[in-house]
């Protein structure tokens, strides 16, 4: 057994407060995650979005946030993979961004929805080339043999699309987490950590502290 009891830190950084906190929780994601980059943290858009599976059991994967605002917050997929399975039978979801550095997390639970395809498209062509041919390349969360067989499918699309633009894959798109809780979590001192949530009740966001 390796014994990690003595593995600790005290987390002194800061403290949360409802009055310092924003009205909108979106506000203050934008102000958490400005933070964030300031601090150089890797990959601040980083998050570990839970599912559950047909038999109810969870399953978690990290995923990158590409943009949000009021509407919810996107990521996006290929739709055969086993999150978007998983979404498709049950899309009630949670998305967690673990900032160590600041002390920091933020938790998010709501429903996921697809974003039209429009919104999808307009993302695909935005990225880079490379990344563009992946999304051909990769029927994510399918079994293979090795990795060779990801690089001979890339030479293959590579050579398919030599020709003009990479076309949008309709199997791949943006989904949106519309929230229905927001958490801010900051670490304290002695394990007595902050712990706000925003709710929404209606079209109304309201506040409430929980015990660490």
């Amino acid at each position: 057994m390796k014994d990690l009891s003595n593995l600790r830190k005290e987390y002194t950084q800061a403290q949360l407060t409802v009055n310092s906190l924003e009205k909108s929780p979106i506000l203050q994601f934008q102000k958490w995650f400005d933070q964030a980059l300031k601090a150089a943290i890797l990959e601040p858009n980083a998050m570990v979005l839970s599912t559950v599976d047909f038999d109810n059991i969870p399953s978690q994967r990290t995923v990158l946030l590409k943009y949000f605002n009021d509407l919810g917050f996107v990521f996006f997929s290929n739709y055969t993979s086993s999150k978007a399975q998983h979404l498709d039978v049950n899309p009630n979801a949670s998305l967690l961004f673990p900032w160590y550095t600041l002390e920091r997390q933020v938790i998010l639970m709501g429903k996921v929805e697809r974003i039209p395809v429009e919104e999808s498209k307009a993302y695909f062509f935005s990225r880079p080339h490379g990344s563009q041919l992946g999304a051909w390349v990769s029927k994510q969360s399918s079994v293979i043999d090795s990795r060779q067989v990801l690089e001979d499918r890339l030479s293959e699309i590579k050579r398919q699309f030599s020709e003009g633009n990479v076309p949008f894959p309709s199997f791949w798109g943006g989904y949106r987490l519309i929230p229905k809780s927001i958490e801010f979590w900051q670490g304290g001192m002695n394990r007595l950590h902050d712990r706000i949530v925003y709710k929404q009740v209606e079209s109304t966001w309201t506040m409430v502290r929980l015990s660490p």
